[in-house]
């Protein structure tokens, strides 16, 4: 993201995308993985080649990773919900770069201001 030099277009972009931060739909921290395995049936399509696919959620608690299955029906959901998680990652992020940007102008404008009288 480009940031502007001006304070004023700064606090433009700030409320810009704080008015974005609202979330649209449930949040999901977590990954959703699509694993290929064997099922263990010697006579099973799977032993051959074409594996079962299997859905799975992924994320981190307290250093662990916890891992749950998600129904077929439910992966869609599952997809926008962590879609969302990153939408929402991304704009604190820059919601942080804009703040940051905006203290370093003012201490800036300060500056040139006493340098002035």
């Amino acid at each position: 993201m480009k940031i502007p030099q001006h304070p004023t277009l700064i606090r433009r972009f700030l409320l810009a995308r704080q008015k974005q931060l609202q979330a649209k739909s449930p949040v999901l921290a977590a990954s959703l993985v699509t694993i290929r395995r064997t099922c263990g049936n010697p006579n099973c399509r799977c032993a051959r080649g074409k594996k079962h696919l299997g859905h799975y959620l992924t994320w981190k608690l307290q250093a662990k990773t916890h891992t749950v299955y998600v129904p077929v029906e439910l992966v869609p959901q599952a997809k926008q919900w962590t879609q969302e998680h990153r939408r929402l990652k991304q704009l604190v992020r820059e919601l942080t770069q804009l703040s940051l940007a905006l203290i370093q102008t003012h201490v800036t404008a300060r500056r040139r201001r006493q340098a002035r009288s």
